[in-house]
């Protein structure tokens, strides 16, 4: 009983090693999560004539920056409710979420079925992504090391913004 209680205890302090050294190395060369409160998305610049009159539009992408007090309710809890439903309990990652969405995969691969893979990134991991790592990363978009990633800089994120102003960034990055 004391050699595998020793052994046990040897077990998970070598694997809370690994997993550290795994955290570490991949937190290595992160963006700077801090750039996010001063995000201006590139947005549709307006020419006006003298008397007001709209003249033309010109941008990239036709895109009007809103705050989060400007987006009705109704959308903000769309978008909750459709991708992360428990975005008010979690500090920017669903363990859960990713557990049932790691056990549908399992079970989606067994049954020899051809199901699209279920997400199991929050809201705060996908502004990681959109904001911070897609220009760096977009060889590799869904790799364990770029979810590793984007999990530790959610975690950053949401001790340095609030839910709304994450709320905020996601809404105006996403592409309708």
């Amino acid at each position: 009983l004391g050699f595998m209680f020793t052994f046990g205890v040897i077990l998970f302090v070598g694997g809370a090693g690994v997993a550290g050294c795994i955290v570490w190395k991949a937190s290595e060369d992160l963006p700077d999560y801090e750039t996010l409160a001063n995000y201006e998305p590139d947005v549709l610049t307006r020419i006006h004539a003298s008397d007001g009159r709209l003249i033309g539009e010109y941008g990239e992408q036709k895109r009007i920056f809103l705050p989060i007090n400007a987006i009705p309710p109704r959308v903000i809890h769309a978008f909750i409710a459709v991708e992360d439903q428990h975005f008010y309990e979690h500090n920017g990652i669903d363990v859960w979420g990713i557990l049932r969405a790691g056990s549908k995969f399992v079970e989606n691969k067994i049954s020899g079925s051809k199901k699209r893979p279920e997400g199991a990134s929050t809201i705060t991991q996908q502004v990681a992504k959109n904001l911070l790592l897609s220009s760096k990363d977009e060889k590799a978009p869904d790799t364990i090391e770029r979810k590793i990633k984007e999990a530790i800089l959610a975690v950053r994120i949401e001790n340095a913004f609030s839910k709304n102003k994450i709320l905020e960034l996601y809404l105006n990055a996403i592409l309708f």
